[in-house]
């Protein structure tokens, strides 16, 4: 099961408040093969032996769909799909006999729990049911498979990662221009089978008494939908100034750059900023870097300096002079061990800490680097197959930073998995889905340039305001430019949801959002022939994405609670807690709560408080927002239509 888009298997979501969900138990009618009799403790636990039961095989089919992607596997991971749903509706429809009654806190709870149980809420009808997962399977084939070929020249073809290398490397407008409308290309075949998609959950989500899929998914946060989304929209208002003052640095550099094209009437250009999505600006780490001359930052740089050191040890044990086939087969060997050694490294982070090493399923079993004979998802991701000791990660790791640091927040969700595999099926999720999102987070804002460097990926840092800056904007790149696209991907969808966006003006609205919250646009314009919202994984994956915007909240809070656990006493953004197995007590003992309890409680174990709250970020960030402040002074900062 891939946690990151919890698209129909368990992505419980955590919920005790659940008024879209009541129904009068007077209506509920008799359910065929289940005991008269059967109490709510007994049902919750019949349920639990059934979850786990039919776990694997499905897991089994998913995993086979995603990393051997051909129309046998889709047909097996959408039958297992339909099983899995199959079972769920009836577990749901169950449940409702229940209503009304007096239970445990534990047992409403996991009944409460099991009514979100997938992002992906079916139909009962069955044949509706099957047509969804059909669906649903075939964009994300689609997804994994779509490539950009030259017209005319069907064998000159690029997959995303091919595309996303021109994007991090090329500083030809031109170039990037192409890259980016290639990759957009593949999504436009999606556009209807996602108008069907939205209609086949929304049915669902009805069925199961909420007024859309939208609804249903806010319901996940132990507070009411509008609650939530009044929570994320509070959460933005605090760290917006931040952003504001980036996006005005950035702008100014790329006009800078790109004399005439650096902007699009105030706006950031899509193709320009180093990312297919715009999510992620470090790779314009050679335009955007404040002080050149302040430390080496260059962590991509080092990897490839280790994987040409793999490379060329794997080459000269051969002793003889390699044959061209030879040669392909010595460069596959050398990228997965440098994939392994990547992998083995952010391992050592978490056991610093105390957390037990992976367990041997983990090597054996994930996908480390891209396979040269068939087409896979290459979009990172973790797996717990069996509920127990069976994780995995499916990656195509390249030796860059990016994939660095992806490596270490997917182990975030590995972890998270192995610590709470005792708690029941139902509660085996993080305490919302934000939270499983920022554990790997909070180990990557743990790497500082002092830990970079005692692993050899960066030179020994110069002391001073210019290398403290340098440090600050290179992670401000990652975290603080993600913060709108967090945010503004759900906004779309839940308005696709409740009807607000038609089919009609789907692609409108996405630019729409991209601009009023990330301030970013295409370079040209983008009509209704365009799906550009289906060049998003988590789109035709059906991802909820709100808790990647949490959990970019909710990370500094882990980390400032985590940093005082550690006996560090000194300024935010400086904490580097490896090592501390104080630190790794409190994290484990959050981690292992799983979703038994509400957020707020196990929030409150580990700061002490009950709200999420973006405080930790602008205290992280103050020197460099204090910095940008002064860079932007006597400009027109903001842009367009920004909210």
């Amino acid at each position: 099961m891939n946690l990151r888009r919890l698209s129909c298997l368990l992505a419980i979501s955590v919920c005790l408040a659940l008024p879209a969900c009541e129904r009068d138990a007077t209506q509920a009618p008799p359910v065929a093969g289940v005991p008269e009799d059967e109490t709510a403790d007994q049902f919750v636990a019949r349920v639990n032996d059934e979850m786990r039961a039919m776990y694997r095989e499905m897991t089994a089919s998913q995993w086979i769909s995603s990393t051997y992607i051909n129309q046998d596997s889709q047909l097996l991971a959408a039958k297992g799909n339909e099983r899995w749903l199959t079972a769920l509706n009836g577990w749901i429809e169950q449940a409702r006999r229940f209503e009304g009654q007096e239970m445990s806190p534990e047992t409403a709870r996991a009944i409460r729990l099991l009514k979100l149980n997938t992002a992906m809420p079916a139909p009962r009808d069955p044949e509706r049911l099957a047509e969804l997962t059909t669906i649903a399977t075939r964009m994300e084939g689609m997804y994994g498979a779509g490539a950009y070929c030259v017209e005319g020249d069907p064998d000159n073809c690029r997959q995303l990662g091919q595309l996303e290398e021109v994007l991090r490397t090329s500083r030809d407008y031109d170039e990037q221009l192409d890259a980016w409308q290639g990759w957009h290309s593949i999504a436009q075949p999606m556009r209807d089978d996602y108008a069907r998609f939205v209609e086949l959950v929304n049915e669902g989500a009805r069925e199961m008494g909420y007024a859309d899929a939208g609804e249903m998914w806010r319901s996940g946060y132990d507070m009411s939908p509008v609650e939530i989304a009044a929570e994320a929209d509070r959460l933005w208002g605090q760290v917006k100034p931040l952003y504001e003052q980036l996006h005005c640095y950035a702008r100014n550099r790329l006009e800078a750059r790109y004399p005439d094209q650096g902007s699009v009437d105030g706006l950031l250009p899509a193709h320009l900023m180093g990312n297919m999505w715009q999510q992620d600006w470090s790779n314009l780490w050679d335009i955007l870097e404040p002080y050149p001359n302040a430390g080496s930052l260059d962590v991509t740089g080092a990897l490839e300096a280790q994987y040409q050191a793999v490379l060329d040890n794997r080459a000269a044990a051969t002793g003889t002079l390699p044959t061209v086939a030879e040669r392909v087969e010595i460069e596959r060997q050398a990228q997965h061990d440098m994939a392994v050694r990547m992998t083995r490294r952010a391992e050592e982070f978490y056991t610093s800490l105390g957390m037990p090493e992976l367990p041997d399923p983990f090597w054996a079993n994930s996908q480390f680097t891209k396979p040269r004979d068939r087409d896979v998802v290459c979009h990172a991701s973790a797996w717990p197959m069996d509920m127990d000791e069976d994780v995995r990660i499916k990656m195509c790791i390249e030796p860059n930073e990016e994939n660095f640091t992806t490596i270490y927040h997917e182990l975030g969700h590995i972890y998270y998995f192995l610590a709470y595999k005792d708690q029941p099926p139902l509660f085996q999720a993080g305490a919302h889905d934000g939270f499983h999102e920022a554990i790997g987070d909070v180990i990557v804002l743990s790497m500082t340039p002092e830990y970079l460097a005692s692993i050899g990926l960066v030179e020994e840092q110069a002391q001073g305001q210019a290398a403290l800056i340098n440090s600050q904007m290179r992670m401000a790149l990652s975290k603080v430019a993600f913060l709108p696209f967090g945010l503004m991907i759900d906004r779309w969808r839940w308005g696709v949801f409740d009807g607000s966006i038609t089919p009609e003006n789907y692609n409108q609205a996405w630019w729409e959002l991209k601009a009023r919250y990330q301030g970013v646009a295409p370079a040209e314009p983008r009509g209704e022939e365009f799906f550009d919202p289906g060049a998003k994984y988590h789109v035709p994956g059906n991802t909820p994405y709100t808790r990647y915007f949490l959990s970019h909240v909710l990370q500094f809070q882990f980390y400032k609670a985590l940093c005082s656990a550690s006996g560090y006493d000194g300024p935010l953004h400086e904490c580097n807690f490896h090592g501390s197995e104080a630190a790794g007590e409190r994290f484990w003992t959050m981690l292992s709560r799983g979703a038994g309890q509400t957020w707020q409680e196990t929030m409150r174990e580990i700061s002490g408080g009950e709200q999420m709250d973006a405080s930790a970020v602008l205290e992280y960030f103050a020197p460099l927002q204090s910095w940008l402040e002064a860079q932007n002074e006597g400009l027109a900062c903001g842009w367009p239509g920004g909210s």
